[in-house]
């Protein structure tokens, strides 16, 4: 089971695409793995045929425990046991998978054991209530039409709505964050009519799927900004602060049932075309519950941007172990003062949020000053940079 998230310690086999005997290709998806978070298909890592599954699909493994044996083709090998409850496996039946376990779905018949008629089942799916809060007068419990339009009453009391696996994942890390990573918030304002007007010609011909966004021209000004200030490009762990020689900025992705912060490598060697085309990429395979392992891991700094959703300014919650995360709001024209004369300027608010234990104001500040100057001054972001 490999390690397919920094939070990740188990994670769920969802469906085996290969069985024993089925010859494999190098970068074949042979299994469908579920996390916390998001379902990735795992690839093999090289040729092969499968020899043995050794933990069925619905079980859970943690990281490490072996799951499957590939071996070279006309290759005898030795079978392994399948993992045990002993070792750091839960089966579908021990106890640590049902409480990692993401709950059924409201509507199902069997969850918890409940029963319900159909109309019932139909009427509380669609009103998001789940069957487990409603209370069944009928036959053996069993809930009724009535029941649901009971519980939909004025005055019913406030309706319970199990967590899923992500929403537990994110309440217990953004817990962890805020109670252990001294936050504090830097915010400065950013005129970026200049970057809109070089996204548009740069964007001039250029068909939907190779044009660059407002984001991907700040994820490169951030990337940029991080390399002249090593100490937001960190993490803290054990009681020290690791400068990280990579820069890879986790790009914050809304899902229906919550938010992923996937990976976007190396973006201060890259340029924004491919960073554009990357992240496109990225955030559709998220969408589409796609992502690969390495997709959910390496992050050394996360971008959000919640302009699309005409948010003005906010402060996000760091994404441990990283050291800072950056809050961006939408781009609006507001009144300007330029050389003591009024003038009006298209504005961004940019908060960042820091771990105090890593950096301190000063240095937050100058960060974003250079995010600022880079952004306002954006010709530098689209000059060929040579590798470091």
């Amino acid at each position: 089971m490999p390690k397919m998230g920094d939070g990740m310690t188990e994670g769920k086999v969802l469906r085996w695409m290969k069985q024993p005997g089925d010859p494999v290709a190098q970068g074949e998806v042979i299994v469908e793995i579920e996390t916390d978070k998001v379902n990735v298909d795992l690839e093999a890592e090289w040729d092969g045929v499968v020899a043995q599954l050794l933990v069925p699909a619905g079980e859970v493994a943690a990281v490490g425990v072996p799951i499957a044996l590939i071996a070279r083709p006309g290759e005898e090998i030795e079978r392994l046991p399948a993992p045990t409850p002993a070792e750091p496996v839960a089966t579908g039946a021990a106890a640590p998978a049902a409480a990692t376990a993401e709950p059924k779905a409201p509507s199902s018949e069997s969850a918890g054991g409940v029963r319900a008629s159909p109309l019932a089942r139909k009427m509380a799916a669609q009103r998001g209530i789940p069957l487990t809060a409603i209370h069944g007068t009928g036959p053996e419990g069993r809930i009724t039409k009535e029941d649901v339009e009971a519980a939909l009453a004025p005055g019913t009391a406030a309706t319970e709505i199990p967590l899923t696996r992500m929403r537990q994942t994110i309440a217990r890390r953004m817990t962890l964050s805020k109670q252990q990573a001294p936050h504090f918030y830097v915010s400065v304002s950013v005129a970026v009519d200049d970057a809109l007007a070089l996204r548009r010609q740069l964007n001039d011909g250029k068909s939907e799927a190779e044009k660059i966004s407002i984001n991907d021209l700040i994820v490169k000004a951030a990337a940029l900004a991080l390399v002249r200030f090593p100490n937001l490009n960190a993490a803290f762990a054990d009681g020290v602060v690791r400068r990280l020689p990579d820069v890879n900025i986790s790009i914050a992705v809304a899902l229906p049932e919550g938010l992923i912060v996937p990976t976007l490598y190396h973006c201060d060697r890259k340029p924004v075309w491919q960073i554009a085309a990357e992240a496109r990429e990225l955030v559709e395979r998220a969408r589409l519950g796609r992502l690969r392992p390495d997709d959910l891991t390496g992050g050394t700094f996360t971008l959000s941007n919640l302009g699309m959703f005409e948010v003005d300014v906010f402060a996000a919650i760091i994404n441990p172990p990283q050291a800072a995360i950056l809050a961006v709001g939408a781009a609006k024209p507001q009144a300007v003062v330029r050389e003591g004369s009024l003038a009006v300027a298209t504005v961004m608010q940019a908060t960042l949020s820091a771990d105090h234990r890593v950096t301190d104001g000063v240095e937050a500040a100058r960060f974003l000053g250079e995010v600022r100057r880079l952004l306002e001054n954006p010709v530098g972001l689209v000059i060929e940079r040579p590798a470091v």
